[in-house]
């Protein structure tokens, strides 16, 4: 496994749309490896493929440690409810925002060997599906915040 280096705001790949995965080869279970361990490393509850460089539809999320979710070609295929909470992001270091996210998504995939799944969340796994998909589409946190926090509102 190797850490990645972080794309920051303002770098073109962030804005670029990403293609699909057409196979779920060793190169991508590696991607999926690299990723995980760059998000650790940067205390990131997610990351997405394009902010490692990768103009792919890969993404991995871990709100609760030791559970570590891989997308692949995900989509989000139902939400409900309503929530406005803080984000942040690895790509946006030192700036929080306001967003509307649903509480609830349910998000169909493949996992690392190729098999369709779907995985439901709520409140901060619900944001980060949300987010990290968002970054899929070359869409940041800060195109969809209501409004942008202050260095003294930031907790």
């Amino acid at each position: 496994m190797a850490k990645l280096n972080i794309v920051k705001d303002g770098d073109p790949v962030l804005r670029k749309v990403c293609r699909p995965v057409e196979a779920v080869t060793p190169r991508i279970r590696t991607l999926l490896d690299d990723m995980i361990e760059t998000m650790r490393a940067a205390n990131g509850c997610g990351l997405a493929a394009p902010q490692v460089g990768v103009l792919r539809r890969v993404v991995v999320v871990e709100c609760e440690e030791g559970k570590v979710i891989e997308l692949i070609n995900p989509r989000i295929i139902a939400h409900a409810g309503k929530q406005q909470e803080t984000e942040g992001c690895l790509s946006v270091p030192g700036r929080w925002g306001i967003t509307d996210r649903p509480r609830h998504v349910t998000v169909r995939a493949l996992d690392r060997y190729g098999k369709e799944f779907d995985i439901s969340g709520s409140d901060l796994l619900a944001r980060a599906f949300c987010h990290e998909l968002d970054h899929l589409d070359g869409i940041l946190f800060t195109d969809k915040a209501i409004r942008m926090l202050t260095a003294d509102e930031v907790e």
